[in-house]
């Protein structure tokens, strides 16, 4: 079968780690690619859940902005716990 290049930008720190790990397996990054390629071609999916962290969420990221506002005008940032309990169901 005929190979192809791909070049892929990738976090130097995460690239580090991943060369570590895919030699304790025994494998080489390339390898480690041709595997998760072929599970997204047999299964056409991403054989892994992708989800945004709810920390970024709008509503998170407003209330965030707000209480830094307020810091940085001198007021003390308080939140009752169902106000907390809210935001982590929003």
């Amino acid at each position: 079968m005929a190979q192809t290049l791909i070049n892929v930008r990738i976090d130097e720190d995460v690239k580090k780690s991943m060369e570590e790990i895919c030699k304790e397996l025994g494998i080489t990054m390339s390898a480690a690619f041709n595997i998760f390629a072929r599970k997204v071609s047999r299964e056409k999916r991403i054989p892994f859940e992708v989800s945004i962290d709810p920390f970024y969420s709008e509503s998170n990221m407003k209330a965030l902005n707000k209480s830094i506002k307020e810091l940085k005008a001198g007021k003390t940032v308080t939140k009752t716990m169902k106000e907390l309990e809210e935001m982590e169901n929003e």
